[in-house]
């Protein structure tokens, strides 16, 4: 009988930092869906993943304090994208992998979150959609740090781009996987 692996121990890094642009510049994370804020959903997922749960928020942090062990925010207060936060989450994790997720995916499930554990090596893991990386569900090595560093300063800002350099491992899911959709749009978001 083969041995039953646990996961290893992560930090876990939910992104809220963005311009809210789709959603008229209203912080999608405190946004509510189903009765409760969409930060919410993706809190009781991953609590009980890690003792070290980081929001990534450029606004409304005394609003997303009781979500998480440590709020982060980016360099710039220019909304530079998800990739800052990225970068901020990575210099703040306390254990050898970040699981990164957005805060606007309220149906993911921990099959899923299993999935990218359970493929934790020196490679980023990243959700891949119909083809199409996710780079946003992801599972990143914390010895990556001074890697993003480096495409930071040199310019880069696509999250994709970074980690398809690094050749990523993919968690293949089907074009239409519920469980990765982005409740992104006010239309999404009372559907």
């Amino acid at each position: 009988m083969p041995a039953i692996t646990a996961p290893p121990p992560c930090s876990v890094l939910l992104l809220a930092g963005g311009r809210g642009s789709r959603m008229g510049g209203r912080d999608k994370g405190l946004l509510d869906w189903q009765g409760r804020p969409l930060i919410a959903w993706l809190h009781e997922l991953v609590r009980p993943l890690t003792d070290d749960l980081i929001i990534s928020c450029n606004r409304n942090a005394e609003r997303y304090a009781s979500f998480a062990d440590r709020l982060v925010q980016d360099d710039d207060q220019d909304f530079q994208g998800p990739l800052a936060g990225i970068r901020a989450g990575l210099k703040a994790a306390r254990h050898s992998y970040l699981l990164v997720l957005p805060c606007d995916a309220p149906r993911l499930d921990r099959a899923l979150l299993e999935a990218l554990l359970s493929s934790a090596g020196a490679h980023p893991v990243i959700v891949r959609q119909g083809g199409y990386w996710e780079p946003l569900f992801c599972l990143i090595p914390t010895s990556l740090t001074e890697s993003l560093e480096s495409a930071w300063q040199a310019g880069e800002r696509s999250p994709q781009r970074w980690m398809r350099e690094l050749g990523p491992v993919a968690i293949d899911c089907p074009p239409d996987d519920p469980r990765l959709a982005n409740l992104n749009t006010p239309t999404m978001l009372s559907g």
